[in-house]
């Protein structure tokens, strides 16, 4: 069983950084892959980014390619999401979750694991 906790989330203005990070316990999630998810209010849980286990490939959401970056410390079982340059729009909770093998995936469902969720409100 694999326990997420993610943390870092708040109050930022529009333009404004935060990071995210995602602490594993309960088993090593080193061989995992990794996806950050958001949902905001009234809307469907969408994917945000996804890091390989070894972290040498990751994929990002058109809407944050280029502003996110995804990050991982296998020595430290976290993941981490450095968002920059944040809009209104990407107001949400931010959800960690963990996929149990080494492909990358932005399909929610194939996520066994997942987090409580960190709230981030972006103030224009």
């Amino acid at each position: 069983q694999v326990h997420l906790v993610e943390s870092g989330g708040g109050l930022v203005q529009a333009g404004g950084s935060l990071r995210l990070s995602c602490a594993a316990s309960g088993r090593t999630v080193s061989r995992y892959t990794m996806g950050w998810f958001r949902q905001a209010p009234g809307k469907e849980r969408e994917f945000v980014a996804t890091i390989r286990w070894n972290g040498d490939s990751t994929y990002y959401a058109d809407s944050v390619k280029g502003r996110f970056t995804i990050s991982r410390d296998n020595a430290k079982n976290t993941v981490y999401l450095q968002m920059n340059s944040l809009k209104p729009e990407d107001t949400a909770v931010y959800y960690c979750a963990a996929h149990p093998f080494p492909a990358l995936t932005t399909e929610s469902a194939f996520y066994d694991y997942w987090g409580q969720g960190t709230q981030v409100t972006v103030s224009s």
